[in-house]
C-alpha cells in the first residue's frame, strides 16, 4: 500500500431551502471537477436574509481530496 496525501479546500454552498442542501451542494458540485473527494467538514453555517426573512442558507465546507502530481 503506498502513502497518501490529501489536500484541503474551503468551498461555500448555497441552497434556498436547507443547510444541508447547501452542502450538498457544495460536495456534489466539487466532486465533478476533482476526483477521490474523501471527507467534508461543515465549519460554518449562516443565512442571508431579505426584508426580514432568510432567502438562501449557506454552508462553509472543508472539503479533502487525493491529491495527484502535477495538480495545484
Amino acid at each position: 500500500m503506498s502513502d497518501s496525501v490529501y489536500k484541503f479546500i474551503d468551498l461555500v454552498g448555497t441552497s434556498k431551502t436547507s443547510w444541508e442542501d447547501a452542502v450538498k451542494n457544495a460536495v456534489e458540485t466539487a466532486s465533478k471537477s476533482l476526483r477521490d473527494t474523501r471527507v467534508a467538514e461543515v465549519k460554518d453555517l449562516d443565512v442571508k436574509i431579505e426584508d426580514g426573512k432568510v432567502a438562501l442558507f449557506r454552508a462553509v465546507v472543508k472539503l479533502s481530496f487525493k491529491y495527484q502530481l502535477g495538480q495545484d
